[in-house]
This record gives C-alpha cells, sequence and structure tokens, in this order.
C-alpha cells in the first residue's frame, strides 16, 4: 500500500493543475445538484420490529388518508394577570386566531379549545391543534408564517402565546458559529505548531473543499433518501475534524523529508506513501464503524452512518490527492521561516563547500543528534514511573466512567430546548395548565376485528387502561369507518422523559394478556412517547454487542499492521476506557446536571438515544488513528534495534508532536458544536470531544507508554505460526526505506512548537 500511495502523491505532486481541475469539477457539481434538491427533511426517528412502529403502521392501514405521524401544530394561550381565556374578550381573541388558521391549504382540521375541551380546569391555558394533510418535513414556510401571524394577532388582543408541535420545527442544519469557533482554533494550533502561516492553512484550505464537497453532496441526496437537518450538521462536523487532522499528518510528515534533504516531488511522494497510509487505515476503520450502524435496525441512524462515512471518505481523498497538489504549488512556502532561511544561507556558501554539496547529493552527510524535545522528556518520565502512571491513568478514567452504570437513554423533545424558544414556553405552558404528561400523551390502538361487539371491546380496554396507576386521564376512542379499530389517548401523570412514564408503559404492556382476554380484542401502545422509550430501550441493548464488536475489530486491524497480540489488546482496552469515561462525563452533564450551565444545558434529563453508538463508531477511527501515529514510529525504532524503552522514546520525539496538535484540533471542532440547538448535536460534539481529550492525553500519551515500559519486549511478541497467517500491510511504509534522500541541500531539524 505504501509504495501504491508513493505514486499517487508523486503523480499528483506532478499533475497537481489537472487534480484541481477534477476536484473543482467535482464541487461544482454538487453544488449545482444541491441547488435543485429537495431541502433536508426533519424525519422521525422509527423502527421496523417494536410494537410502536408496529402500531403506526396498524393505524396507517385501518385509517387511510390520516397520516398516524402527520405534522400537527399547537396555539397555546395563557391569559394574562391570573385571568381565563373563557372571559369574553379573550375568548373572541382565541376564536379569531383559530378561525384565521380554518382555510389554509395544506390544513387538515382545527380544533376549537372550547369545542374540544382543550382548556385547562382553571381556565388559564388553552390550546388549539391544527392537523395538517403532509408530514412535518412537507409543512411549507406558508403554513408556519400563518401559524405565527395567528398567535402574533391573539397576543394584540393581550393573551400570551406560544407555539409548538411538530408541524413548527425549523429546518436545523449547520449553523456557521460552531463551524467559525472550530475553523479559528484549528488555525491557531496549527500556527504554534507549523509556524507557518502557510503550513497552517494548508490543512485548514483542503478540509473546506472536502467538506464542502461533502456538505453539497449530502444535500444532493437529502430529498430521494429522506436524509435529516442533523445528518448534515454530522457530516460537516465530522468531515471538518478529520479533513484537517488527515492533511496535518501528510504535511508535517512532507517538512519532515524535507528536512532530510528530499527534494520536494520526493518528500510528496513520501509523505504521502507513510503518513498517508495511515490517514487511509484511519479513515477506513471510521468508515467500518460508521456503516456498521446499519446493524442496529434504525433507518435513520443507518442513514446518518453512511453520510458521516462519506464523509469522512472525501476527507481521506483530499488528503492524499489535494494536499500533495497544493504542496507542488508551494513546495516550500509550508517550510518554517528558520528553515527557509538556512537554505539561503547555504545555497549562497556552495561555491566554498564543494565537497559537502557531493556529500549531500550522496545522502551520505550524516544527521545532527536527535535532540530531546517535550515529547520525548514526557516519554522518559513515564517510563521512570510506569507504575505510578498507569494506575493514575486507569483509576481517573475508571472514576470518571462510573456515572454510566446509570445512563438513561431517551429522546429529549421540545423540553430541553433553551427557554427562549416558543417551543419550550409552549411546552411548560402545557406542562403548567394541564399537567406534564399532557405533552407525551400514550396512543392506544385497538384491534376489534372479528368480535361480536366491537365497541363494547373497545369500551374495556379504555376502562381498563384508564383505571392503571400513574393514568390521569382517557380520551374517548376514535373508530374507524369500519367500526373494527379503534384509537384513544392517556394521559400519564408524569412527564415524557420521567422514569416513571416508562415504567407505566411497561406496566400496561405487562397486563395486556389480562385486558385482551376480558375484551376479546388486542391493543398496542405506540405514541411519540412509547416510539422513544421503545427506540432508547432497543439501542441500550445494542450498546454492549456493538461495543464487542469494534473493540474485537480495533484487535485484529492492529494485529494486522503492528504484527503484536499485546499491543492491539492493549489498544482496544484504552478505546474501551475513554469510550465509558466520556459517557460518564455525559451523564454527570446533561442527565445528572453537574456544571449544565456552563455547556448551555437549561434541562436535564435522559441522553440521546443515538448519541451514545455514534459515538463510539466515530471514536473508534479516531482512536486507531492516534494509536498508529504514535506505536508505528515506535516499532519502527525498535525493529532497527532499538531497545523497547528507547523505541517509546523515539516514537515519542516524532510522533508526540503532531498526535498532539490533531487532538486539539479535534477537541477545538467538536467543542464548536456544543453550543448547537439541537441536543444530538449538542451531545455529540461534547462526548466526541471528552473522548478524544481522553483518548490522546491520557490513553495514548500516558497509560499506552506506562504499558509498554511494564511490559518491555514482551510487548512485540507474535507467535511464529500467526506471523505466516498475518498477512503483511505496510502502514509504516517500510517499502520506501531504501529510498536516499536525493535532493542536495539536507535542512536542519526543525523546533518543537507544540505543546506536548
Amino acid at each position: 500500500m505504501a509504495t501504491f500511495l508513493y505514486r499517487l502523491g508523486r503523480g499528483a505532486f506532478r499533475r497537481r493543475r489537472w487534480v484541481l481541475v477534477l476536484w473543482l469539477g467535482v464541487l461544482a457539481a454538487v453544488v449545482v445538484g444541491a441547488a435543485g434538491a429537495q431541502e433536508p427533511s426533519d424525519e422521525e426517528f422509527s423502527m421496523p420490529g417494536i410494537e410502536s412502529q408496529k402500531a403506526f403502521d396498524l393505524m396507517e392501514e385501518r385509517f387511510p388518508g390520516a397520516a398516524a405521524d402527520g405534522a400537527t401544530a399547537k396555539i397555546v394561550f395563557v391569559a394574562p394577570g391570573g385571568g381565563t381565556v373563557t372571559a369574553g374578550d379573550q375568548r373572541k381573541a382565541v376564536e379569531n386566531a383559530v378561525d384565521s388558521l380554518a382555510g389554509g391549504p395544506q390544513v387538515s382540521d382545527v380544533a376549537d379549545p372550547f369545542e374540544s375541551g382543550a382548556v385547562s380546569e382553571d381556565g388559564s391555558t388553552a390550546y388549539a391543534t391544527v392537523t395538517y394533510k403532509v408530514e412535518s418535513s412537507d409543512v411549507t414556510d406558508a403554513s408556519r408564517d400563518a401559524v405565527d401571524a395567528a398567535a402574533d394577532q391573539a397576543r394584540a388582543a393581550g393573551l400570551t402565546v406560544e407555539t409548538g408541535g411538530s408541524a413548527m420545527d425549523g429546518d436545523g442544519g449547520p449553523g456557521g458559529l460552531a463551524e467559525i469557533v472550530g475553523l479559528s482554533a484549528a488555525a491557531l494550533v496549527l500556527l504554534v505548531t507549523f509556524g507557518s502561516l502557510a503550513a497552517a492553512g494548508l490543512p485548514l484550505l483542503t478540509a473546506v473543499v472536502g467538506v464542502a464537497v461533502s456538505l453539497f453532496g449530502i444535500m444532493v441526496l437529502a430529498g430521494p433518501l429522506g436524509l435529516s437537518a442533523d445528518t448534515l450538521t454530522l457530516g460537516m462536523m465530522l468531515g471538518l475534524a478529520v479533513g484537517i487532522d488527515y492533511a496535518l499528518f501528510v504535511v508535517s510528515r512532507y517538512r519532515e523529508e524535507r528536512g532530510r534533504g528530499r527534494t520536494p516531488e520526493e518528500a510528496a511522494g513520501v509523505a504521502v506513501g507513510t503518513a498517508g497510509s495511515a490517514v487511509v487505515f484511519a479513515g477506513v476503520t471510521v468508515v467500518i464503524a460508521l456503516a456498521g450502524l446499519s446493524v442496529v435496525g434504525i433507518p435513520t441512524l443507518t442513514k446518518m452512518g453512511l453520510a458521516a462515512a462519506g464523509a469522512v471518505a472525501v476527507a481521506v481523498l483530499v488528503a492524499l490527492t489535494v494536499v500533495p497538489a497544493l504542496l507542488g504549488f508551494w513546495p516550500d512556502a509550508v517550510l518554517a521561516r528558520r528553515t527557509r532561511k538556512a537554505r539561503k544561507a547555504r545555497k549562497a556558501r556552495q561555491t566554498g563547500a564543494r565537497g559537502d554539496q557531493t556529500a549531500f547529493q550522496n545522502g551520505t552527510e550524516p544527521n545532527p543528534p536527535a535532540r530531546d524535545n517535550l515529547g520525548a522528556r514526557w516519554a522518559r518520565f513515564v517510563l521512570r514511573r510506569p507504575v505510578a502512571v498507569l494506575v493514575l491513568g486507569v483509576v481517573g478514567l475508571g472514576a470518571l466512567a462510573l456515572p454510566m452504570t446509570s445512563l438513561q437513554l431517551g429522546m429529549p423533545g421540545d423540553e430541553a430546548k433553551s427557554t427562549s424558544t416558543t417551543e419550550r414556553r409552549a411546552y411548560d405552558a402545557l406542562a403548567d395548565g394541564f399537567g406534564p404528561g399532557f405533552n407525551g400523551p400514550l396512543t392506544v390502538v385497538v384491534d376489534a376485528r372479528g368480535t361480536d361487539d366491537p365497541e363494547a371491546a373497545v369500551r374495556t380496554v379504555v376502562d381498563r387502561i384508564g383505571s392503571t396507576a400513574g393514568v390521569v386521564s382517557v380520551s374517548d376512542a376514535d373508530f374507524n369507518d369500519a367500526g373494527d379499530t379503534a384509537v384513544f389517548k392517556a394521559t400519564p401523570a408524569t412527564s415524557p422523559t420521567d422514569e416513571k412514564t416508562k415504567d407505566l408503559v411497561e406496566t400496561i404492556r405487562d397486563g395486556r394478556p389480562a385486558v385482551e382476554e376480558q375484551a376479546g380484542a388486542t391493543f398496542e401502545v405506540t405514541g411519540t412517547t412509547a416510539l422513544n422509550i421503545d427506540i432508547a430501550a432497543k439501542v441500550q441493548s445494542a450498546l454492549v454487542p456493538y461495543l464487542a464488536v469494534v473493540g474485537g475489530l480495533a484487535v485484529v486491524l492492529l494485529l494486522v499492521v503492528f504484527r503484536s497480540v499485546v499491543v492491539p489488546v492493549k489498544a482496544a482496552l484504552g478505546f474501551v476506557l475513554s469510550v465509558l469515561a466520556a459517557l460518564g462525563v455525559v451523564v454527570l452533564v446533561f442527565q445528572q446536571g453537574h456544571a449544565a450551565s456552563l455547556f448551555g444545558v437549561e434541562q436535564t434529563g435522559p441522553i440521546m438515544s443515538l448519541m451514545p453508538i455514534f459515538m463510539m463508531g466515530i471514536v473508534f477511527g479516531l482512536a486507531m488513528d492516534y494509536e498508529v501515529f504514535l506505536v508505528s514510529r515506535m516499532r519502527e525504532a525498535y525493529t532497527h534495534g532499538e531497545s523497547a524503552d528507547q523505541a517509546v522514546v523515539s516514537g515519542f520525539r516524532h510522533s508526540a508532536r503532531v498526535v498532539t496538535a490533531a487532538a486539539l484540533i479535534m477537541v477545538a471542532v467538536f467543542s464548536g458544536f456544543i453550543g448547537e440547538e439541537g441536543s444530538l448535536i449538542k451531545m455529540l460534539g461534547f462526548s466526541l470531544a471528552a473522548a478524544v481529550l481522553f483518548d490522546a492525553f491520557v490513553v495514548r500519551m500516558a497509560i499506552v507508554p506506562a504499558a509498554l515500559a511494564l511490559l518491555g519486549d514482551r510487548a512485540w511478541w507474535l507467535p511464529k505460526w500467526l506471523g505466516r497467517v498475518l498477512p503483511r500491510v505496510d502502514v509504516e511504509g517500510a517499502a520506501l526505506r531504501g529510498r536516499q534522500p536525493v535532493g542536495p541541500h539536507p535542512e536542519p531539524d526543525e523546533p518543537v512548537r507544540a505543546p506536548v
């Protein structure tokens, strides 16, 4: 693989204009396609096979024309100063607002609160429900504007009016601020690391190109594939982070090879052949892990995983082709100013140094002795105290992981939004006026087909469920045209995300056999609340198997790369430890509320169901990325005769700077997304930043060298029979070692600038 990538890098360097033309053509094509594509949707989560989804399907079958998950909007009216909405002027204002919505082209029905009984017992609050003929993703801006206009009309009469419901959800997607914050922080890290504006700007430029291609590509596919707005944001988040990091690795190796006296073209080829090999390996692991999310069986999760995997694949291709092409245009610009000055000074002395010139041309000039940088000094510190560092690292991450044992998964809704949004204020107003369970009623579907008296059977189910502890009210049952299927609502006493609501759903389902036997009809519990509970249960049951599969995949991949039994196991255990610690911190902040205000979390509750398993897939690839870049240099030194301890020092001397910069960039980019409004994006940004911080700086920088120091030569042991079976994957670029530097002027080692 290294030889192929070496040729690819040299080819991109030589044919740089064609490479740029090709990528610009691809970018133009996806931009044009996105301009005429449908907007991304805000699709509902679904999972074939669970009870709530089966009930939705039954409703669509028995109630044709009335989509079970059709769009609705709620307009909440609150009387001012302790008054009532039933008073003369207040009532007239509510009725006028409701009447203004009745003739909308997409409106199926508008329920007057005074006729439907949607007024609180104390008369302070009422709500009107607007039902649409289309799903939420198809509600037009004009329909939303009509709701806003009706609300403004009632506000003018002195009422407090808020709106919510699936029809009022915004389009979401990338907002811009998070990307600006991430790019600014990344630029600062790159500038400190390289000491060159050009070297700092090149990874940013290529990352933006890759993100643009990915983002517009996702927009082209959003309509046909039903991709959500969150998919766009996730693609941008991941594409930006890995795009900068992958380009950073290649540029850093290019500068290193130029420092050894290679010509620009040769240095570009070797950089892509060595660092590019690790980039390919890391990218493939992320793609496999994200594509593997499809086994969970949630269509939304599958689409998000595949879209994010596509963004990573584009980032890999950009790093392997666009980066060397741009290096071809400005081969010396990315070098440090000190290095460029040294080159000019040597050229001025060429006339009086012909003998040295010959030695340089032959590649025989010895490099100056390697000096200890911060990375090497840190490695020596760990080698002197391996037990203390190992115990401190493991115990510290283990302590952070403990809260993960109380992890609760759910699907936070409007209650998790900021109080500055009208959706959150509408949610709170309904909870205050009608009780906390009003925002998440359970929908019960009764199938009375085949019974002698369907109405009596349905009445029995309604009465039994209405008498269940934890149910405060049940609605009248609505029958379909055939009269054999009915639907009614059961309102819990607790909020949709409360554990008691989950227990109530389980209680109703556990008591189903006795109720069905008495009624002679079957029923199923569904609705948004029940659907979210079912999805959370399904995802939670898949967490451990998915973590085991990903961890096992890490062992197999690293076994092939490092040809060692112990190193892969150690790497996989470190990955699991960092993931569990990150989940523990997420529980502390988002579920238990510790330091929640620092991260803009106004309402604690369950962790977004899809977040943990999605985070595992992403962190897996990033962890393997850092492991390969750090440990491959150790293995290279060990196979060249250095002792096990000295190989650790050599690995840190050459790779710690780049891994540190890459991790800081990742943390900065992911942290920028904590400020997003969407619960999934906010939690995912926080968890990824925490996981990268733990994995890069605690696991790879502390636990890994400590473990290798204690293991010594045993760390690189591989049974002979296994060595004969395993394929040889040249991630370290061993096939390129025989290529001597061919440049006439080797450059001195560049100073280490990044904090390590």
